[in-house]
C-alpha cells in the first residue's frame, strides 16, 4: 500500500514538473528583431515579434553615455488609434527625435492572457537585455550630413549563407544603411522562412542598429504570404514606394512589381500590377518636384527591374521604360540601381535612358559612397574581389 502511495506521490510530481516545464518553454520571449525601418531625419519604426500575443513597446533614451537604468526612459507604445495592439508582430514608429542624433533602445512585450469586455489579464514581460549587454543604438538621417555611404544586394533567394559575405566585402559596419533590392526569397510562404531566410541573420549582423530600407522584388509578390509583405517591411509607410534622403543623397525606392502581364496564367488573375505601376508614376511626379529631391547633390533610383538591357525586355520593364522613365529623365536621376538579370550588367546613359543603371548580380554588392562632388560606387562579389568601379561626378 505504501508503495502506491509512493508510486503515486512520484507520479504526481512528475506531471507537475512537466507542467511546469512546459509552461516555462510556453514564457513569452522576443523570437525575431527588433530590427529598423525608415529611419529618416525625425523618425523611426521598430519591427520585432514575440511568440505569444502581446502588447509592445519601445523604449527610447539619448546616447548620452549615461547608464541605461539612470532613469526612466519614455515609452512609445504599438497602438491602433489610441488602442495598445495584442499581438505577435508588435510595429512602432517613433517621431519627433532630431537629425543626426545618436540614440540607444530597448523592446518590450507583454503577454495579454485574457481580454474580456475592459478587463484585460497580463502575463510575464519580455525584453531585450541591457544590463548584461549594450542596449542597440542607432543615428537618425541628417539631410545636412556632408557625406554618406551604402551597401545594396538582391537576388539572395533564400541563400542565406552569401549575405554575411557580401556585406563584410562591403565593409557594411562603416555603411550608413544598407538596401535590400528584391528578391530576397523566391517566394513568401510564411512567416518563419521570411526570417529564417534573410531577416534573422540581417538581424544578428546589422539590421537592430544600421537602417535597412527594401525594394520589393518581383518573388516578394509570390506565395500566400505576399499579400503580408507591408506588415514588416515599411508597415508605417502608406506605399512600398517611398523617398528617402541621407546627407546628400536623395533616394527613390520603387516597387516595379511583377515581371509578366498582369493576365498570364501564372498569377492566376490574382495581380493588378498595371495600374499600381500608374499609381505609382504619379506618386513618382510630385516626388521629384519636392525641395528634399532637388536640394540633393545626388539622385539615386532603387527598382528590383531595370528598363534595360532594352533587346531583352519582358512586360514590367517594358512598364518601367514607359510609365517611370520618362519623368526619371527630366528629373536628372544620376544613376538606377537595379537587380533581376542575375548577372552585372553596367548601362551607361542613352538616348532612351539618359542616366546610367547599374544591375547588380545576385552574388555580388554595390558599395556606394560620396566624396564631394563625387558618387563612387563598387561592385564586389562574395569573395570581396572588386568587380567593376564606377564614378559619377554631379554639378549640383
Amino acid at each position: 500500500m505504501i508503495d502506491k502511495r509512493i508510486r503515486l506521490l512520484i507520479t504526481v510530481i512528475a506531471c507537475i514538473g512537466i507542467a511546469l516545464a512546459g509552461r516555462a518553454a510556453d514564457r513569452i520571449a522576443i523570437t525575431h528583431g527588433p530590427y529598423l525601418q525608415n529611419v529618416k531625419d525625425t523618425e523611426a519604426t521598430f519591427v520585432w515579434m514575440a511568440n505569444t500575443p502581446s502588447i509592445g513597446w519601445v523604449e527610447l533614451a539619448p546616447d548620452d553615455g549615461s547608464n541605461y537604468y539612470n532613469k526612466e526612459r519614455r515609452k512609445y507604445f504599438d497602438t491602433t488609434n489610441g488602442v495598445k495592439n495584442t499581438s505577435m508582430l508588435h510595429v512602432v514608429k517613433v517621431s519627433g527625435l532630431k537629425p543626426g542624433t545618436s540614440y540607444r533602445y530597448r523592446v518590450y512585450s507583454t503577454e495579454v492572457l485574457d481580454h474580456r469586455g475592459v478587463e484585460v489579464t497580463y502575463g510575464k514581460t519580455a525584453a531585450l537585455d541591457v544590463y548584461s549587454k549594450n542596449p542597440p543604438r542607432f543615428r537618425t538621417n541628417d539631410a545636412a550630413k556632408p557625406e554618406t555611404s551604402f551597401a545594396v544586394i538582391n537576388d539572395i533567394h533564400g541563400r542565406t549563407d552569401d549575405i554575411p559575405a557580401l556585406m563584410k566585402a562591403a565593409d557594411y559596419k562603416q555603411k550608413d544603411m544598407v538596401i535590400f533590392n528584391g528578391d530576397m526569397l523566391s517566394q513568401l510562404r510564411n512567416e518563419d522562412e521570411l526570417f529564417s531566410g534573410f531577416m534573422d541573420i540581417s538581424i544578428d549582423m546589422f539590421a537592430k542598429e544600421i537602417p535597412m530600407y527594401y525594394a520589393r522584388g518581383n518573388h516578394e509578390t509570390r506565395g500566400i504570404f505576399a499579400t503580408s509583405f507591408h506588415r514588416y517591411f515599411s508597415p508605417k509607410e502608406p506605399h512600398l514606394y517611398f523617398m528617402v534622403r541621407q546627407g546628400p543623397v536623395c533616394f527613390i525606392v520603387l516597387d516595379t512589381g511583377e515581371d509578366k502581364p498582369d493576365s498570364d496564367i501564372e498569377y492566376s488573375g490574382i495581380t493588378d500590377y498595371d495600374n499600381y505601376r500608374t499609381e505609382q508614376a504619379e506618386w513618382l511626379k510630385e516626388a521629384v518636384r519636392s525641395e528634399e529631391f532637388k536640394s540633393a547633390r545626388f539622385r539615386i533610383v532603387i527598382a528590383h527591374m531595370p528598363p534595360q538591357p532594352i533587346g531583352e525586355l519582358w512586360h514590367e520593364p517594358q512598364e518601367v521604360l514607359e510609365k517611370f522613365v520618362p519623368i526619371l529623365n527630366d528629373a536628372g536621376i544620376d544613376a538606377m540601381i537595379s537587380g533581376h538579370l542575375h548577372r552585372y550588367i553596367y548601362c551607361k546613359p542613352d538616348s532612351i535612358v539618359k542616366f546610367p543603371v547599374v544591375i547588380n548580380s545576385k552574388d555580388t554588392v554595390v558599395g556606394g559612397k560620396t566624396k564631394g562632388n563625387e558618387l563612387q560606387m563598387e561592385i564586389r562579389d562574395t569573395q570581396g574581389t572588386l568587380i567593376d568601379k564606377i564614378v559619377l561626378s554631379s554639378n549640383r
